[in-house]
Formats: C-alpha cells, structure tokens, sequence
C-alpha cells in the first residue's frame, strides 16, 4: 500500500499531505487562531499548515508567547533608553532575561514572570512551575540562580475560594524554591475584590555569573548540534501556560469556569535542582554555544527561537526526543509544556564532553537535531516531514495588533470622588481604635505566615529578607559586594491614574532598595491587565508603559526585560491594573547594609525624611475603613527619590543610619508599628506642632523613610539632608527600655498588643 492509498483518518499529516489536501478542515479556532491569523500562516506556507504547524503557531502567537497586542506599546522602552542608562547592561529586552555588569567581573540577571491562570486552575502546581519556569529562563543566561520573590495577589482574604487558592499557591512556591536551595528574599501578599477568581502569582529570580560567561539563545554553526536535556516529555502541561495565559476566564462575578483547561505543568524541583549543577558544569567546560529553556510553548518555542536568532536553518528528530507517555504525536510533543527540560546547540566534537557531564548528573541527554545551511525550520516524525517553516515567522514575526485605545468615561467620576469627604476618626480613642483596626487588616498584617514557609536563608548569604523592605544577599564573600531586590505595585493607585500609578510603582521599588543602603541600577517588570480587547484596558496598559519608562528616565536606570499578562479578567471584570515592579540595586559591602527594625543602639533618634500631604486616593485607610476607591493617587517626585536614595546610600557608607523604613500602604502608623515590633524594641513619638494627627498617621504621601540614627549622627546627618535641601523632621526617639508605642497625645500602645493585632491575622484566616 503506497502513502496515497492510506486512509484519510490514519494518514499521517505531513507536509506531503498538506500540499496534497487543501482544503481539509482544521481546528484552528478551537486553538485560539483567528480567520484572518489561520489565512496567513496559508499564505506565509504556501498551503495549509499541518498539525504540527498548526500547533506549532497556535502556541506561538498567542498573546502569552507572541506579545501582539502589547509590543506596539512596549517599543516605547526602546525609544526612551538613552546610551547612559544603557551602559551597564550586557543584555535587555528581548532575551530570556536582563543582565547587567555589578563590577568586579560579576553580572547580575533577573526577570518577573507571570504564571498566573494556572495557578488559579491548580494551584500548587501552577504556582512551583512558575518559579521553575523564571528560575531556568536565569539558568538560560549562563548564570547560577541565587534568590527567587513572589509577589502574590488574591481576591478577598475571607473568600472561600481565596482559602482554597493562597495556600496552595503559597505551598508550590516554597515547596519548589525550598527544593532548589533558592533563598526567598522578597515579594508581596495583596488582597482585592478583582482578584477573585483570578489570583496573580508573579515570580522573580536573580543569579549571578562571572560577565564573560554571558550565554544567548541562537543557534549557529552549520553542522551544530541540538542537545534536548533535562526532564523526559509527557503529556503534562500540553498548551499550559501558552493558551491558559492568553484566554479570559468566564463565569459570573463570583467566579465560575473557563473557556480551555489544558492540564497544568507538572514541577519536580529536584530534577530542576541536578540540572543547574549540570548546566553549571557545562558552562565552565565551554561546551554551550547558545541554550533555550522549554517552558511555554514547550518545544515549539525553544527550536523557533533557537532557530530564529541563529545564522541558518535547523533539522529537528522528534523520535529522538526522550517521552514518558506513548503514543504521543508530532502536535503533542512540540505543544507540551512538560518542565525541566532545555536545548543547548553543541559543536559535533563536543557532543562526547557534554553527554558525559549530564551522565555524572544523571541527567538524560539526547542529540534531536542540528544546525542546517538552509533557511527553513524542518522537523521530522518517522521518515515524515511534519514542520517545514521559516523560524523567524513563528517564533518573531507573528501578528501584530495596534488594539483600539480608549480612555473610559468612568475615569472622571472615579477621579472627582474624593476620599476627603470620608469620615475620619479625631479623639485620641479613635485614632488608637483605627490603627489596630488597620494593623490587623489582611493587606498590613505580618505575612510570617506566608514567609515561614519559604527558606529564606539557605546558602548562608541572606543578609536582609522579608519583613525588610528589600531584600539583600552576598554575592562575593571575598569583597562583601552584594545585591537588592524589591518588587513593587498598589494596583489602586494605577486604577485611579495608570500614568502616575506605575510611576508610584517604580518610586516605591527604588525605594524599597533605598532603604536598603543600595544604589537601584535596574528594572523589570510583570504588567497584569485584563483583556486587551477591551479599548480602556489599552489605555491602562498605555499609560502604565508610559508611566514607568518615563519614570526610569527620570531615575537614570533601564528597564532590562519583564513580562505582559493580559486577559487577567472574569467575564466582563477585569483585574486592577497591576504593573509590577521589579528593583535590583548594588551595596559595595553587605555588612554596611541598613536593617529594618529600629534599637541597634541605645537612645537612636526618629527622623521622617520627605513631605506629608494629605493624601489619601487609593489609601489603605480608604479601603480598610470604608471599602472606598477614588480620588487622585499620592503626587510622585521622582527627583526627590532619587536624592533620598543618595542620603540613604551616603548615611549607609558612612555609618549614620542604624535602621530605614518606607512609608508606603498604612502611612506612617504602619512603619512605627513595623520598625518597633521588627526590632522588639519601643519607642516615643511627637508629632510636629499644630500637625493633624490623622494625616500624619495615615496619609501614603510618597517619597518618605523613617530612619533611625545614633545619637552621635544626629547633627551630621541632619545637616546632610539640609545641605541637599531634603525635609527632615525629628519625630521621636527609641526607648530601650520601654515595652510600648507612645504617640504623644494620640495613643500609648503596648507592643504585646500591637504583636498581636499584626501576627493574628493570617494564621486566623488561614491555618
């Protein structure tokens, strides 16, 4: 029987048949390709594609991998990046992550990436992959991943369904970074109505490598041979994130079901812990010309990029490719999403050293391709050519959508509902009631409960993880230079304006860095929004990428990479614009770094650096106190934060800052609580003359740090902040010996009941 005689349901459909059946029905929509897309993979193939093909663009432009509603506006970074900022990065916006140079021979990588429909769907699972996922894009860089963050964003604390979702969540991220030896140093735990059903399980990873070991994703070298290591290929996670992450969920407004439920990635994060020691060992050997890892779109992705950016075509062997299920076919096995698993092109003579390092790893290792002097991407099944494509067309070429931009009518409304008008508390009774009310609040309480349960000090190079603004850790024990991270975003204020929201973002992160006694050197981001389709999510999106590449100018620091997630949205209701910010900053010598807590010497003096307005669009006291969202967002300052950061950093060098922490969500009630249950230690505060307690307390005016200093330092570094003409206000001093905070006038509050309103909560709602 020849190829023509078979049957037409057991023919195997390859490019010969393709040619051969054109007009043959195929699923395209099914697999979120639009008419006018599946009509132009037609005319781009001169036919029509076959199922891997198929499968193969379907994965690779959706709006998860392909970016096309959000790259006409992302260009803006491009155009805003002058050649200073620049300077220091060895790779930006468009590789698997960010690197820049720290000195000293050292690079540091770092990205946030977004895994957050699957969490929702399973939970644990969704959330490990996506630290597995983020960990290897760092692995993917040449480098060894040092630390991983979480910011983490769920609908209402006392749902249900917020019950089944965060502890698992929270679970998967410790059970898969525990595994690695990643310390958690940092993130967010934020609760919001809109994130019902739709929770955001953001992760970021930072590593580090010496800068020549620098590695990019291209496949070149005629005769270059293509290593698929790591985990075997299974059905888990077909489509994952790649379709999840492009599709909105539907239901009512509670929540509900969803349009597609492809099975979720399975993590084994000991397997993923082995292949960083061998890809480690790799490296150092010099036997990796480029590296992908396998994480959306699985293979489809890895070998069109590989491809894509490389010099020539490439021969793909899909029977060579290790699988853990049978029977799987040519769609399947470039579609899965199974983790673990990378691609490294190979010199032929190489291939003998490379193998024999995975064999001491234990890490299986199979030659599937090689690199051809062609131009096309040819992969085979049997002796049947199923893919035949020119890479660049799916893996960067795909559709681009400049998506209606429209500014929605509610915007005013929301603007002119000023929090002012709110009732406000005024005796001193009231006041203390309100800011154990607010301690205890699930969006200020301790998130101890959370952070217990990630490692934050394995490795031993921990020096400041959360309740600590930033974290902070050792990246060279000869020279104690080190690095910092925060992450970053009230969503609330982005809704109210999302120019100056993300901008509050970026301050925020800078800040958090700051405080550290670090310089901030560069960004990344996670942008979570809602569906693009809808014209007012665009205008979000717009102003929010305008908002924090303007701001990075303003700083003086690039933004090196990030991610979009879009359809972040129930139904009709969409998420809170969320664009969440990612710092990395330098300390030249760890052990010069500024805690958080405040009583490290006896008698140290409080000092509120910036300006307290009355601000209170999108507060925390707005939302706790009376569920209210409107108004303008706190006025930023991006000049102030930057001179702010350079009398931190200066205060940090030269010893004159024994504690630091921002004022952010809660105001300065909030920080007094934090820094005096954080350092055990009690403390008196007056409030300047004639000042309105209220505002002073809880106002989130943006560019503040409450700093304690020796009083030995005092004089000097106030007269610092008057030489660089930033406010400085002496609002109290530390009372070793007392057990309370006394806010002179206001309240006098045992620290045993602060403790408890701030650590109650979590365990109350969630043990």
């Amino acid at each position: 029987m020849t190829h023509s005689d078979l049957p037409e349901t057991v023919r195997p459909d390859s490019v010969e048949h393709a040619r051969e059946t054109p007009e043959l029905a195929q699923p395209h929509r099914e697999l979120g390709l639009a008419e006018d897309e599946y009509q132009r993979i037609r005319d781009i193939l001169g036919r029509r594609p076959t199922e891997a093909e198929l499968a193969m663009y379907s994965v690779m432009w959706s709006e998860h991998c392909s970016y096309k509603s959000s790259k006409p506006h992302l260009k803006y970074f491009g155009t805003t990046t002058t050649p200073e900022m620049r300077s220091k990065m060895l790779a930006g916006i468009g590789e698997n992550a960010g690197v820049v140079d720290i000195g000293d021979g050292w690079a540091v990588t770092f990205k946030l990436e977004s895994h957050n429909h699957p969490s929702y769907v399973e939970p644990y699972q969704g959330a490990a992959t996506g630290v597995g996922g983020i960990v290897r894009d760092i692995m993917a860089m040449g480098a060894r991943p040092v630390a991983v963050a979480d910011p983490l964003r769920f609908g209402p604390a006392d749902a249900p369904d917020t019950r089944r979702v965060l502890p698992g969540v929270v679970a998967g991220v410790g059970g898969y970074g525990n595994c690695l030896g990643l310390p958690n140093i940092g993130g967010e735990v934020v609760f919001d109505e809109s994130y019902a059903s739709n929770p955001l399980v953001n992760a970021m990873c930072v590593g580090v490598l010496p800068s020549q070991d620098l590695h990019l994703a291209h496949a070149s070298g005629t005769g270059n041979k293509l290593v698929l290591f790591g985990a075997r290929t299974g059905l888990d996670g077909i489509g994952g994130v790649s379709v999840l992450a492009s599709e909105t969920f539907e239901g009512d407004e509670s929540g509900g079901g969803h349009k597609k439920l492809p099975s979720v990635q399975v993590g084994d994060p000991f397997t993923e812990k082995v292949l960083i020691e061998c890809c480690r060992e790799l490296y150092g050997a010099g036997l990796v010309l480029g590296i992908q890892d396998l994480g959306g779109a699985g293979l489809s992705c890895a070998t069109s990029e590989l491809a894509s950016a490389g010099d020539g075509g490439m021969r793909v062997d899909l029977d060579e490719v290790p699988l853990r299920a049978s029977g799987m076919n040519a769609a399947e096995i470039l579609s899965s999403e199974s983790q673990e698993r990378m691609c490294a092109v190979v010199r032929p003579g190489d291939v003998e050293a490379f193998m024999k390092v995975c064999a001491k790893w234990d890490v299986p290792a199979t030659v599937i391709g090689e690199v051809t002097d062609g131009e096309n991407l040819e992969i085979y099944s049997g002796d049947e050519l199923v893919v035949d494509v020119p890479p660049r067309t799916v893996a960067h070429e795909g559709p681009v959508y400049d998506r209606p931009v429209e500014r929605p009518a509610e915007q005013d409304l929301i603007a002119a509902d000023n929090p002012n008008t709110l009732e406000r508390p005024e005796t001193p009774e009231q006041l203390r009631a309100t800011l154990l009310r607010m301690t205890a609040s699930p969006n200020l309480a301790s998130r101890e409960w959370v952070t217990s349960q990630y490692d934050r000090y394995v490795r031993g190079n921990t020096v400041l993880a959360q309740p600590s603004d930033g974290g902070v850790l050792r990246v060279d024990e000869d020279s104690g230079r080190g690095i910092a991270v925060a992450t970053d975003c009230n969503a609330r204020y982005t809704r109210l304006d999302p120019y100056e929201g993300a901008r509050l973002a970026l301050a925020e992160a800078y800040r958090n860095v700051a405080v550290t006694g670090a310089t901030p050197m560069a960004v990344t981001n996670c942008l979570n929004f809602g569906s693009p389709e809808d014209p007012g999510v665009m205008w979000q999106f717009q102003q929010a990428v305008r908002g924090l590449a303007d701001g990075c100018v303003e700083l003086g620091i690039p933004v090196t990479g990030g991610n979009v997630s879009f359809y972040n949205q129930t139904g009709a209701k969409p998420i809170l614009p969320t664009p969440v910010v990612g710092v990395l900053g330098t300390i030249d010598d760890v052990t010069r770094r500024i805690p958080t807590g405040v009583g490290e010497e006896a008698g140290e003096t409080l000092l509120l650096l910036g300006e307290t307005g009355e601000e209170f669009g999108g507060s925390e006291w707005a939302r706790a106190e009376h569920d209210h969202l409107g108004g303008k967002p706190p006025q930023v300052d991006l000049a102030r934060e930057r001179l702010l950061a350079e009398v931190l950093r200066t205060g940090s060098r030269d010893g004159m800052v024994s504690a630091a922490h921002d004022l952010s969500e809660g105001g300065l009630a909030q920080t007094l609580v934090e820094t005096t249950l954080i350092g055990e230690c009690g403390a008196r505060v007056v409030l300047p003359e004639g000042a309105d307690p209220f505002v002073w307390l809880f106002s989130e005016s943006a560019g503040r740090v409450l700093v304690a200093v020796p009083r030995s330092e005092e004089l000097r570094f106030t007269e610092m902040c008057v030489a660089r003409e930033l406010p400085c206000t002496k609002i109290g001093v530390v009372d070793a010996e007392s057990e309370s905070l006394e806010i002179q006038d206001v309240a006098d509050i045992p620290l045993t009941e602060l403790r408890e309103a701030w650590e109650g909560t979590f365990p109350r709602l969630f043990d």
